[in-house]
């Protein structure tokens, strides 16, 4: 039995419930909000592009897990995951934890799910489903 809008439903509500409490802990505590400043600083970017992170790991996980603008929501997510990728990981790229993980792989498996996302829409479960971003 296939349930195409079921999984949907299941990627939705698993990327975004588990991404919102990042973007909390970095409403909740500051030196988490300062790492990222330091760091878009050490790479010569503006620290206000740090103010972002909470539109990445709060307002568009939530709008996935309402299933409201999936699409568009999906495609901020994928942005902030690249961008995590960028300033934190981007000199592990190819370095595997002890475990024999990809060092980088929990942001990865929030960006791809949302680049899946992106692609399909949130499904017929969603809070809106007529728009094309959603």
């Amino acid at each position: 039995m296939k349930n195409r809008d079921l999984g949907l439903l299941v990627l939705r509500f698993t990327i975004g419930l588990l991404m919102i409490p990042h973007g909390i802990n970095k409403v909740l505590h500051a030196e988490a909000f300062s790492y990222i400043e330091s760091t878009l600083e050490a790479k010569g970017l503006p620290t206000f592009i740090a103010y972002g992170v909470f539109v990445g790991e709060i307002i568009a996980p939530l709008l996935i897990v309402l299933g409201f603008r999936t699409r568009l929501a999906a495609l901020v997510m994928f942005f902030n995951g690249l961008s995590t990728l960028y300033l934190a990981y981007w000199g592990e790229l190819t370095a595997l934890t002890p475990h024999g993980g990809w060092t980088a792989e929990l942001p990865a498996l929030f960006f791809l799910g949302a680049l899946a996302l992106f692609f399909t829409g949130g499904g017929k479960y969603a809070l809106s489903a007529r728009n094309k971003w959603d």
